[in-house]
Formats: C-alpha cells, structure tokens, sequence
C-alpha cells in the first residue's frame, strides 16, 4: 500500500486529503457523516488527527501555557483548547472502518510515540507531521521508522527545520518524504502563501510536494496545482454552524466540492507540453487567415495589393506567400471571394 500511495501521489492525479480535525464537535455521528460527505464532496482521503490534551501538553495555566498571539484562540489555555478539539482515541477503528467502506484512504497526524503505536494497528497508508511538530525530530524519526511515507507540513519550518525534518527520515532509511507548503495562521492571509516554495522544495528535497491550506476559499488549492502540487491538504466541515476551534477556516460541503471540481479542472488544464493539434483545434484552423482574391481579376492581369490580400478564411494560400505571388499574372479570371491557389497564376 505504501509504495502504491507514493506512486499514485507521483503520477496520478492530485491527492486530495478532507482534514477532519476537531470538525465534530466531540459527537462520533458527526465525525462519520463528515467521512462520509468528504467522499461525495470528492475527496480521496479523509486525515484523523491522534493526540490527548496530556499527550501534546500539560495542564498548566502560566503565562508560557495561554493562547495570547493574536489567533482565534486567544484567551484559551493550551490544556482546555485541546481537550476540546481532539478526537478520541476510541473512535478510531470505527472511523477508519467508514472511511475505507467509502473507498476514501484513512490516516492521522500522531502526535507523541504513543499515538504512533496505536494508529499502527490500523495500518493506515501514511503518517503526517502537523507544522507545530517539524521541529520534534525524536517524533518524526519514529514515525519514519514504520517504513511508511511521512507527509510533513512546513507552517512554521525555517529552512534548515525542514533539512532536518528530511534528515530524520532518511537516517531511518525512509526516503517517502511529502513535504506540504503550509501558512500557520488560521485563517491564512493569501498574500503569504508562498506557493513558489512548492516547486522549489520538489527541486530542492527530491520529493513529492502540495499544499496544506488554511486560506479562505479555494483559490489557493487551484493556483497550487499549476505549481506542481501533487497533493491538497483543506479543513473540512459539514456545516459552519456546528462551530469548534477550526471552524472558521474549514470548508463546507459546497464549498470543498467546488474546490475539487476546480482542481481537477486545473489539472486537465496543465496537461502536457505539446505541440500537436487536437482535431478540434485542427477543424478551426479554416478559420485562420489565407490568401483571397478580393477583386476580380482578369486573365493575364497582374495580382496586386489592391487584389489579393490576406483574410479570414483559410482556404487559401499560407499568407506566407503573399510577397512572391504580388506581380504574378493570372492564368484565367478570377472572381473576388475565390481562395488563391498555386496554378492560378503564372510560376
């Protein structure tokens, strides 16, 4: 399963993952009926996230432990936020159950050693970094130990933490890296996607690359995919209105299928570098221009300017020819709106 994933994300279309996240609410019907909804909306994966309020931090209430930085979880401690948005651990097997009954790949962000060995029961196809955990090399090492492609968001990474972040991966003897250009603010403002780092890293790192997206609205997914995104990372939601921490900046049903439908249309509109006509495009070119005759033209008179010209249709002469024919003198008459032909002049 594994190398298949990899081969897909290299050369099938661009994998498109449903973030679940803390979109439920804490309610496990939602949670499935947004699985769910993510396969009609189009998605090809739906991406769990597996930690515990005392598994990603501590219950503490300093200074160093409250949200004060301008996000929309200002006022919040660290401890509460997560107890809030985590999905709970005894959910898994049945979501991972929907998720694959919906033929939709199923796989989750850990985010201590211990979420690791659990998630490993499930065999899902992939691991994900989360942007905050880049810098958490011991984590990303054991992740990459299980021999299956780790998928990394770079939020918040300088330069030299996704070096690291590849390092570690490689020192496990894991070379099925994806690297996600990501924007850790939520929302994301456009102006700082950064989309050049997508084609950059693939260059850089030698790997597959995409985009985990926090902006608001699709336009950003579809401009990453002329970037050579292979995969595309959106919070999914069913509804707005059922609030929680991400919900401001998670897409809709509605609005995730458009956003699929875009990509795919953006793919098919990349396609390949060819030169070759389609035989549409070959059907209009009799509307390309050519030589006509656009006066009459008695026998034996001269073809001039004022005579044959360059127009719209093509079923004349290339207009290529139009400085060696001006001069020539007709073999028979010649009737305005006749296309110019070879024979119909002197040699």
């Amino acid at each position: 399963m594994n190398d298949l994933l990899i081969h897909r994300l290299q050369h099938g279309k661009c994998f498109i993952i449903a973030e679940l996240s803390a979109n439920h609410n804490q309610r496990k019907d939602i949670a499935i009926d947004t699985i769910r909804a993510a396969r009609q909306a189009g998605a090809d994966a739906i991406k769990l996230q597996t930690y515990t309020a005392d598994t990603i931090t501590i219950d503490c209430r300093n200074e160093y432990f409250q949200i004060r930085q301008g996000t929309l979880w200002d006022g919040k401690v660290l401890y509460d936020l997560y107890k809030e948005a985590y999905t709970p651990w005894e959910w898994h097997e049945e979501l991972f159950r929907v998720a694959r009954e919906e033929g939709l790949e199923c796989f989750s962000s850990p985010f201590d050693r211990s979420a690791v060995d659990f998630l490993e029961s499930f065999d899902p196809p992939a691991y994900k970094i989360a942007s905050f955990e880049i810098n958490d090399i011991p984590l990303i090492e054991y992740v990459a130990s299980k021999g299956r492609p780790v998928i990394i968001s770079t939020g918040i990474a300088t330069l030299e933490d996704i070096e690291l972040a590849v390092q570690a991966c490689h020192r496990m003897g894991n070379t099925q890296t994806v690297l996600l250009k990501c924007t850790s603010s939520y929302p994301a403002p456009v102006e700082e996607a950064n989309l050049m780092n997508i084609r950059d890293m693939a260059q850089r790192f030698g790997v597959v690359t995409g985009l985990s997206d926090h902006t608001m609205g699709i336009s950003v997914p579809v401009a990453a995919v002329a970037m050579g995104a292979r995969v595309i990372e959106k919070h999914f939601i069913l509804d707005r209105s059922i609030g929680g921490p991400d919900a401001a900046f998670s897409l809709n049903v509605e609005e995730f299928s458009a956003m699929v439908k875009a990509v795919r249309e953006a793919e098919l509109a990349i396609g390949k570098v060819t030169y070759e006509l389609s035989e549409k495009v070959k059907s209009s070119r009799v509307f390309s221009r050519s030589l006509f005759v656009v006066e009459d033209i008695p026998s034996g008179e001269l073809l001039s300017e004022h005579n044959v010209r360059s127009i719209r249709p093509g079923y004349g002469m290339h207009p290529r020819y139009y400085a060696e024919v001006l001069g020539r003198r007709a073999t028979r008459d010649l009737k305005r709106g006749e296309p110019l032909q070879p024979g119909m002049f002197e040699a």
